[in-house]
């Protein structure tokens, strides 16, 4: 996490949190102006990385901070952490998935074929090798970056990062207890983290402005893609009306019911696993990840969801459904631009490097795989996001081509989950055998 001992201007996350939708206002209004500057400048920045990049840059100023430190005369430490983040990753993104996978169509999902596993798989191989080859790579130059004993030792470090971005934070967590990575030095992997992530996804985004074009390219049939679309596209305007007070409140009934269910639940599934499964509670397990609540909140509350699919609340999609979830989506994305630092970017260039270089390399391979199996650049994105953001990114990104699209997102995403403590683990012994070569 980004940490500081100089307390920011606003602390107050009343007031912060009306900074954050002012920001987010801001980029919808100007977006919206398809003429003039504002009309030429979306056409090359997307407007959700402003989304992200507002924020990082009012965190960056000091105006505002998601966690920091202050001493008080006595010489004692205080630190403190906005709540934002917490209420919109367990309030408003658990609601979302529930509202985005509402009116989902599993047969049509099915029928865009392996390619969209393929790629996300291919994504998290990519994570796997590239931590221990950024190693090898950088060690070349800067020794001494990829270095360090004990719980020092950079790969330890780097093991968290694993743990993120072929899982979520559950994986990340897990990778800590595992390596046991020193707690002083934590901040700084978040970051590296948070940073590289949020450059990849700026990138992912950029191309999605162009996707006739690289999909031209990767020779893709993006047909499957384009039937899904329609057949959403019809069923929302054949059930689109103007929405009243009770389908709001039904919305809201369902959508926070699920959410209450899905952390009660996901609490008691979590502890009872932990309590009775030694392979769940044992954090150098693969199953460990069954341990955590934030999982089975995600897992229960797309679950819910896709329930709802099966019954009449389908057809609350026409009052808006997944309009609600992607606004709950984009209040979380502005709480994760709070943790972005840009002042912090350049603190440790040897770290950047690694991350810089680790992305790239899952990035090449998964260009590489799809040019050899023509898949389009949706599933390109979308698998990479399902690994490096999770349940917080990738639906975005899915959106962003379509808001048909956005359960493809949240079904990887979950995925992702699973496969990302033992991706994780194997990742961290490779990057320990390449730190002593």
């Amino acid at each position: 996490m980004t940490e500081n001992f100089i307390e920011p201007l606003i602390t107050d996350d009343k007031v912060v949190f009306g900074l954050l939708t002012l920001c987010l206002g801001f980029v919808f209004y100007t977006s919206a102006k398809k003429t003039g500057f504002w009309g030429k400048f979306y056409t090359i920045v997307p407007g959700i990385l402003l989304c992200y990049l507002l924020p990082a840059i009012l965190t960056s100023t000091g105006i505002i901070a998601e966690t920091w430190k202050t001493v008080d005369d006595a010489g004692i430490i205080t630190e403190h952490e906005s709540g934002l983040y917490h209420m919109a990753s367990r309030y408003l993104l658990p609601a979302a998935l529930v509202l985005m996978t509402l009116s989902i169509d599993l047969k049509a999902i099915t029928n865009l074929g392996s390619k969209a596993l393929i790629m996300f798989l291919t994504g998290s191989v990519g994570i796997i090798i590239g931590g221990p080859l950024a190693i090898l790579i950088v060690s070349i130059f800067s020794p001494d970056t990829v270095g360090g004993n004990d719980f020092d030792a950079i790969w330890r470090g780097l093991s968290t990062i694993a743990g993120s971005w072929i899982g979520g934070g559950a994986n990340q967590a897990a990778m800590l207890e595992i390596f046991q990575y020193n707690p002083e030095k934590y901040g700084g992997m978040v970051l590296i983290d948070v940073v590289v992530a949020n450059i990849w996804m700026a990138i992912i985004l950029l191309g999605v402005g162009k996707t006739t074009k690289i999909d031209k390219w990767l020779k893709a049939d993006a047909s499957a893609i384009e039937k899904l679309k329609v057949k959403v596209t019809a069923f929302t305007e054949k059930i689109t009306r103007i929405p009243t007070t009770q389908d709001y409140m039904m919305l809201l009934f369902f959508a926070f019911t699920a959410v209450g269910l899905a952390h009660f639940l996901g609490e008691n599934i979590s502890s009872y696993l932990g309590d009775n499964v030694a392979a769940v509670a044992d954090k150098k397990s693969f199953l460990s990840f069954l341990g955590s609540s934030f999982f089975w909140m995600v897992v229960l509350a797309t679950i819910a969801g896709i329930a709802l699919s099966f019954t009449k609340a389908k057809n609350l999609e026409g009052a808006g459904a997944s309009k609600i979830g992607g606004v709950f989506i984009y209040i979380l994305v502005a709480t994760i631009g709070m943790k972005m630092d840009l002042g912090k970017v350049l603190e440790n260039p040897g770290l950047i490097a690694i991350g810089l270089i680790w992305i790239t390399i899952h990035a090449g391979l998964l260009i590489l795989v799809a040019k050899l199996i023509k898949a389009p650049y949706f599933f390109l994105a979308v698998g990479s996001q399902a690994n490096v953001g999770g349940a917080a990114s990738a639906p975005i990104v899915a959106a962003e081509f379509h808001p048909s699209l956005t359960s493809v997102g949240v079904l990887l995403a979950v995925f992702g989950y699973v496969v990302g403590t033992g991706g994780a683990l194997l990742c961290a012994y490779l990057m320990e055998v390449a730190s002593a070569l």
